[in-house]
């Protein structure tokens, strides 16, 4: 009996054009974060339980993949890359100097309800500054999520910037002991709006209604105008006690240099609370203005006890994550991402059996000058090779016939204008080279 060929719900395959558009942002993203001094790391997929068990959310290790391998131990497929970093932070530490400033790109999974944008395996790309406490390394973080958005040509977007010591000082001066739970819950806002945000927090909570009110007033203040005015806004909340008091004045440090390198997409939003237990000070979500809907595409923040599971050395670490496969969607349903199906810029056919060795010492003469290259493996009438590079996206067809192979010379076609031409080897190089520069 045959099997039916099908993947699991919120696992996905890749088609060259979709694959291609990934690896292209890969390279872009990297790019940026090369420019700001990370270094790239690598961890392996599979950890043991206990690694990432301590550091998840409740609601993260409900959705964690975890079984017992071949051996019997206790072993989780890891649900984001920053966890892992806190177990090779202290593993690596004799190796690594201080501050560490790193990036990981893989996969993670994540056993939550799939839908658009969502998935269970999914690419992040994270960047992290690791032993530094000072304001100078968060406001790096938000810089380089602001290049990287900007080298993606996602449009226009926000960054929505909080302090989880506001969270944790609203919190303190109303009273509310689980402050962990309540911040969970609140991180719900965008998924189950305000009523289902005010009936988990009484019916899982026990909060009263009053006290309620006072928290969703509280956290649904945000700046729409200057940070500076924003802050004489709510100037009187570091009144309230020292908690909320410490956490704004790290937020007005930081938008003072923000504000100085003239960065205008950052917005202060007491509601963004991150869901991950580890964030202790400053937070941030990065959402696109055209789509809201999709969530946030790049989120992260500070996490000044997250080796505190493996090491008593205190490790200052800030840090971010691309959510990639989400971008993908939201390129996509933009008409942004690119519809070649192939890289290569030039697709080579022979018209005879006899000129396939000279077909393929040019292919290999353009390839030694850095230029992506296909051969055409059959020999058949034109119609259809120019009908395969048009459906792959090749932009020239290099062809060699009878008048071709006796003058050693080379016909293109441009497949855009329909243009084509006898040319030289060498000039075909110069309008590779020239279109590359247009």
């Amino acid at each position: 009996m045959l099997i039916t060929p099908r993947t699991l719900s919120g696992f996905k395959d890749r088609l060259p054009r979709e694959s291609i558009a990934k690896n292209e942002l890969i390279s872009r993203i990297t790019e940026v974060f090369d420019s700001f001094g990370f270094a790239p790391i690598e961890t392996p997929h599979l950890e043991y339980a206990e690694v990432l068990i301590k550091q998840g959310s409740e609601e993260i290790q409900k959705e964690l993949y975890a079984f017992k391998d071949h051996g019997g131990r206790d072993v989780a497929l890891r649900f984001d890359l920053t966890v892992p970093l806190a177990r090779f932070i202290t593993q690596h530490r004799h190796a690594l100097p201080l501050p560490f400033k790193r990036y990981a790109i893989g996969n993670v999974f994540r056993g939550e309800r799939a839908q658009k944008g969502r998935y269970r395996e999914f690419t992040q790309c994270d960047f992290d500054f690791i032993g530094s406490k000072s304001i100078s390394s968060d406001s790096e973080i938000i810089q380089v999520i602001r290049a990287v958005m900007r080298r993606l040509e996602v449009g226009e977007f926000e960054i929505a910037i909080n302090h989880r010591g506001v969270l944790n000082g609203i919190c303190e001066y109303l009273g509310i002991d689980d402050v962990n739970a309540t911040l969970r819950i609140v991180d719900k806002l965008d998924k189950i709006g305000v009523e289902g945000v005010k009936k988990e927090l009484g019916e899982s909570l026990g909060l009263g209604g009053e006290k309620v009110e006072k928290l969703l007033e509280l956290i649904s203040l945000r700046q729409s105008g200057g940070s500076k005015e924003f802050f004489s806004k709510i100037a009187h909340l570091k009144d309230y006690n020292a908690t909320l008091s410490s956490a704004i004045v790290e937020l007005i440090e930081l938008c003072e240099i923000l504000d100085y390198l003239g960065i205008d997409e950052y917005k202060i939003n007491f509601s963004i609370a991150r869901g991950l237990g580890y964030y202790t000070g400053i937070i941030y979500e990065t959402t696109l203005r055209e789509l809201p809907s999709i969530g946030s595409v790049c989120s992260g923040g500070r996490y000044d006890r997250l080796t505190q599971t493996f090491s008593n050395e205190e490790m200052s670490g800030v840090g971010a994550s691309v959510g990639l496969d989400r971008l993908l969607s939201a390129l996509e349903e933009l008409g942004k991402l690119s519809s070649r199906e192939s890289k290569a810029e030039v697709l080579c056919v022979a018209m005879d059996k006899s000129h396939l060795p000279l077909l393929h010492k040019m292919a290999q003469s353009l390839r030694e000058q850095g230029r992506r290259v296909e051969v055409y493996p059959e020999i058949t009438k034109l119609k259809k090779p120019f009908a395969y590079a048009d459906n792959k996206g090749h932009p020239y067809v290099l062809i060699i016939g009878e008048e071709e192979a006796k003058s050693g010379k080379l016909s293109l076609k441009d497949m855009n204008s329909g243009e084509q031409k006898i040319m030289s080897l060498q000039e075909v190089l110069e309008v590779l080279e020239s279109r590359d520069e247009r």
